[in-house]
This record gives structure tokens, C-alpha cells and sequence, in this order.
């Protein structure tokens, strides 16, 4: 992709940049003082290594706040996507506060985790191989400026992410700054999360997990695992849909399938299933004739008679979708998944509830608080139950 900008279009587009910033710090100081009791990081998981050099590797890192009025008695640990760290959550790229400072201001406790080998998580490259970097069109395709390139049908609609979404502006250079390496291989990113998150629910307790993209994979494994520490999910846009990713094109044959990446069908590590998966009796998957609707990728899922995910059944769930982001295109097979597995969720379109425009990145976008508002009801009422019952000591 090349992108030629003349030195007066760039002066302009930094101007805009340089406003949007200044304005979006004055709304940033008219927010009352955050009220923290107590604030710090723990690392989870990993193991030292032998002699002679003895790293340790797979932990992870999780920065904790505590607000000093404390309403929820569970807290809420949010795991960022791909090529990105924890400051996905902690503010946004013009300055205004991000989605941990949301939920603190409701009372909640809130880890922000750097995955495995990313940020403040040391990589170590003989243990985790090689590494995939940050590339710009894809960045500018995917997350910022989708509308220009309309890979997938429905990414005319973005127009929430802040600035003009393209290299030179300050907005998009701030958010470019924040992209990383990451580990190349997923299938060992599952496996060193899944099991960095097993151990940091041992550590904090019962907790909310809030995912996205990326991370997404890893709900159903730690589900799976600690079925009683997970309270919650809520997976915004996850690592799907099912089986095999997507290529998109663009128009007109928007959607083709990738080589097939999730073996146990939500991920590539295996997830415990009723009745169970055996060398015998392996998984065995479909695609749907025709797609539920124009514009939308055409599903896989299990072969009947589907097998069912017990550990998953009794954990609320919540997956939350954008208008215009390419998981709009195929979060529901995702959602379609669970269902036929026997798992209640619920499934919302942020459309559906008059919010517009948002792609992949909402929790960045102009409107990320107004987000965070649907979840937060959806946590009102999902975890209701659970709360009054950790309130009364059961």
C-alpha cells in the first residue's frame, strides 16, 4: 500500500490532529479525580527454566486498580487483542480516558493484562519463537480506516475511529506507536494465555473476563479449566468464526475460507466436550449451504449430533459486535457455535442498540464510553445473581 501526502495536505491533517487531541484532553480534565484505594501489578504463571541461563517464561502481567468505593465484589480482567498491549484499555489515542477507568468509576476492581511474551511480559526468543510485527495496511485496512478499501460489505459504515485513520495524522501515528510484536505461532499463544490466566484467576479469585479479538481464544479454554473462577465473559468481537478463519477480498466474492486453525472448532487447543472427543470419535464439522443473510460469511459448525460444552453452560456470556468491523460479518457463526453446543449467550449488535459506525477497535473509537455503557448494563443484570449471592456468603 502507498500513500503520498503533499506538505501542505500533511500540515493540515496534523492541525486537525493537534485540535482533536487538545479538545479531547480538556474533556479528559473535566472528569472528576479518579478515587483509587490501592493500584499495583502482579505477574501469573511461568516457570524458571534450566541451568545454565534459567529464564523464566510464560507469565504474564496484570496492572490492578482497586477503586476506594467498591461496589462489584468481582473484578474485571481485560486481555487485549492481537499486536496490541494492555493500553488498549487503560485510554485512547486522542487522550481520553479508556474503558479500565469506566469501570472503575462503577465500582469495579480492574486487570489490565499484557499477554505472554508481550509488553511488560518478557519475550523470550528461544522459548517462544519467532515473531509476527505490526504492519501498517493492515492496521490502516483493518482497524482505522476500513471504509477506504471496503474489504468486507459493511465497512463503508466505519466512521468512529478518531482523526483521519491514516499514517501522518497524530491520532493514528499515536495508536501506531502502541502496536507490537507478537508471537507468531496462535496456537502457542493459546496455550502459554490460556495457562498465564488459569493462574492469575488462582491468585485474584472470581473474576469478570473481558476479551478481545485475539484473546478471544482464550475464553473457552479457561473457561474450560476454572469454570468456577470465570464469573463472566464478555468477548468483545472474538478470534473466530469457528474452524476456519476468513480472507476477505473485497467485492464481489467478499469471503473465502482460510486452511482450517481451530481444531476443537472455538480453538486450537482441545476443550473438554460431552460426550467426548477421542481419537475414535473426533469432532466433525459442516458449512452452512447459504449464509443466514447477504453480506455474511457462511458458518461452520458441528456435524449433528453435536456435542455439547458442559464447563461453559452456567457462565453468563456475553458477545458484543460492531456494524462495521469484518467480525460483523461472522461473530454470529461464532454465536451460532455455542447455541448448538448448549451454550446460553447473549449475542449483541451494537446497531441494535443505536450506536453506529464502530469497527474493530471500539474500545478506541469516539464512542468507547457509550460501549462500555452496554456492558455495563449487560453486567447489571447477567451477574445480579452471582453478586447478591457472594454478598450473602454463599
Amino acid at each position: 500500500m502507498r500513500h503520498i501526502f503533499g506538505l501542505g495536505r500533511l500540515a493540515v491533517v496534523a492541525a486537525f490532529g493537534l485540535a482533536v487531541l487538545t479538545a479531547t484532553a480538556h474533556a479528559r480534565d473535566a472528569q472528576p479525580p479518579l478515587s483509587i484505594a490501592r493500584q499495583g501489578y502482579v505477574f501469573a504463571g511461568g516457570a524458571i527454566g534450566d541451568p545454565p541461563a534459567r529464564l523464566m517464561t510464560g507469565q504474564l502481567y496484570a496492572e490492578y486498580q482497586i477503586p476506594a468505593v467498591r461496589k462489584h465484589p468481582f473484578p474485571i480482567v481485560m486481555v487485549h487483542g492481537g499486536g496490541q498491549t494492555g493500553s488498549n484499555f487503560t485510554g485512547t489515542p486522542d487522550g481520553r480516558e479508556g474503558w479500565a477507568q469506566f469501570f472503575l468509576r462503577r465500582g469495579y476492581a480492574v486487570y489490565v493484562v499484557d499477554q505472554v511474551g508481550r509488553g511488560r511480559a518478557a519475550y523470550i526468543a528461544d522459548k517462544y519463537g519467532p515473531l509476527g510485527n505490526p504492519r501498517i495496511d493492515f492496521i490502516v485496512q483493518r482497524f482505522t480506516a476500513p471504509e477506504k478499501y471496503n474489504l468486507w460489505p459493511q465497512a463503508h459504515l466505519h466512521d468512529q475511529f478518531p482523526g483521519a485513520g491514516m499514517p501522518g495524522d497524530p491520532v493514528f501515528d499515536q495508536f501506531y506507536a502502541s502496536q507490537v510484536p507478537s508471537i507468531a505461532d496462535f496456537a502457542l499463544q493459546q496455550r502459554l494465555n490460556g495457562a498465564a490466566l488459569a493462574a492469575l484467576f488462582d491468585k485474584i479469585g472470581p473474576a469478570i473476563l473481558l476479551t478481545h479479538s485475539q484473546s478471544g481464544a482464550f475464553n473457552w479454554p479457561l473457561a474450560d479449566a476454572r469454570p468456577k473462577l470465570v464469573k463472566a465473559i464478555v468477548a468483545v468481537e472474538p478470534s473466530g468464526p469457528p474452524v476456519h478463519d476468513i480472507v476477505f477480498h473485497g467485492a464481489p466474492d467478499y469471503f473465502s475460507d482460510a486452511e482450517p486453525t481451530k481444531s476443537s472448532g472455538l480453538a486450537d487447543i482441545p476443550l473438554v466436550y460431552a460426550p467426548p472427543v477421542t481419537d475414535a470419535s473426533p469432532l466433525a464439522f459442516v458449512r452452512q449451504e447459504a449464509p443466514d443473510a447477504p453480506g455474511l460469511v457462511r458458518c461452520w459448525r458441528q456435524k449433528e449430533p453435536a456435542r455439547t460444552l458442559p464447563n461453559l453452560q452456567h457462565i453468563p456470556l456475553l458477545i458484543l459486535t460492531s456494524e462495521a468491523s469484518y467480525h460483523s460479518t461472522y461473530d454470529h457463526c461464532t454465536s451460532e457455535y455455542l447455541t448448538q453446543a448448549g451454550v446460553r449467550h447473549d449475542f449483541v449488535r451494537l446497531p441494535d442498540r443505536g450506536i453506529h459506525g464502530n469497527g474493530h477497535m471500539m474500545m478506541l473509537e469516539k464512542n468507547n464510553l457509550k460501549i462500555a455503557g452496554v456492558i455495563a448494563d449487560w453486567l447489571a443484570t447477567a451477574m445480579k445473581p452471582a453478586e447478591a449471592g457472594k454478598r450473602a456468603g454463599r
